[in-house]
């Protein structure tokens, strides 16, 4: 397991560490560039790029015509010819026009040419609700990309996460998806100084806890987080798994944290059907299954097009709440305390 932790560090936004990653990439490797919608002259529909058009020229940031299917598909061309782009596609709503490209080509030209032409290229994208951008502007679609193989897929949660593992992504030879949530954009953490390269593949343990396993992702690690420490207040010790990336998928650490607290919970802002929460439990059946005192528990979106109404899109999204009383009720089947 990979626990956080270590001496004070300065504290950024996620947004910033993203852009931080984004320079030192560019400056390091002149095969780096950056492409998409108005991420030059407007810096980003959410300012991930701010200053580097400057900085880098044109010819290192550019930007595209509205046209996904086009811009992937010449991403990677340049891919397959030594370059390194990275794409950002304004929402992972917009990544449904160049799906083929996605699947079809970037994940599986290494397979197909016999391995003699990598695709080392990385996917920027945010999704997510709670902004009230609507049904079709509000999805969570990671889990189309999670089942592709010849894909990597990354959901970090935090900002130190989220600029090693942008860092960890561009210098990948296989194509990876970046996922962003749009609520963690403004958020704050520590982050290293310096170059820190992460391990894609590799789950985090969030926070130590004793008597309950709650495994999330991306926007839902950091509730997770909250929700265990408001449980700490009632005596209850919750171990926050934190799975950073969703394929690879870090089996083994999910599996030893449910080994060693006997119950477990999958929180997700994704709906629960056929989602990367089944996947979780699937995999706890099969490598935990002995040491489970209850079945797992899962906690999700309602299963339907997020609503724009302020209020139906919070009641359709999980918050700790939701969390909290899935936790009691598991901990209460289970005769906890005992």
């Amino acid at each position: 397991m990979t626990t956080r932790g270590g001496d004070q560090m300065p504290v950024i936004t996620y947004r910033q560490a993203l852009n931080d990653a984004l320079r030192a990439e560019l400056t390091r490797d002149e095969n780096v560039f950056l492409m998409g919608e108005e991420i030059g002259i407007f810096e980003g529909s959410y300012k991930i790029t701010a200053g580097l058009l400057d900085e880098f020229g044109p010819k290192r940031v550019r930007d595209t015509p509205i046209a996904e299917e086009g811009f992937v598909g010449a991403a990677i061309g340049a891919a397959m010819l030594g370059m390194r782009p990275v794409v950002e596609i304004m929402t992972i709503n917009f990544s449904l026009i160049a799906i083929d490209q996605i699947v079809n080509h970037a994940a599986k030209i290494y397979g197909m040419f016999g391995g003699q032409t990598p695709v080392p290229m990385v996917i920027r994208t945010p999704g997510g609700g709670g902004q009230q951008l609507a049904a079709t502007h509000s999805q969570n679609l990671e889990v189309w990309y999670a089942h592709i193989p010849g894909l990597k897929v990354v959901a970090p949660s935090t900002p130190a996460d989220a600029k090693a593992l942008l860092t960890a992504s561009i210098r990948d030879n296989d194509p990876v998806i970046f996922l962003e949530n749009l609520s963690l954009y403004n958020t704050k953490g520590e982050v290293p100084d310096g170059e820190q390269v992460a391990e894609i593949g590799k789950a985090a343990v969030a926070k130590e806890g004793t008597d309950i396993t709650v495994i999330a992702y991306s926007r839902a690690s950091m509730i997770a987080v909250e929700a265990a420490r408001q449980l700490e207040e009632e005596g209850i010790s919750v171990e926050v798994i934190d799975l950073r990336s969703l394929r690879p998928l870090d089996r083994p650490t999910i599996c030893e944290s449910v080994r060693k607290t006997s119950r477990a919970v999958v929180l997700e802002d994704d709906w629960l059907s056929y989602g990367i929460g089944a996947e979780i439990s699937a995999t706890l059946m099969e490598g935990a299954f002995d040491y489970l005192d209850a079945p797992v528990r899962r906690v999700a979106a309602a299963e339907v097009p997020l609503p724009y109404a302020k209020p139906l899109e919070s009641a359709a999204l999980p918050d700790a709440k939701d969390l909290i009383k899935v936790i009691h009720e598991l901990l209460e089947a289970t005769g906890f305390p005992r």
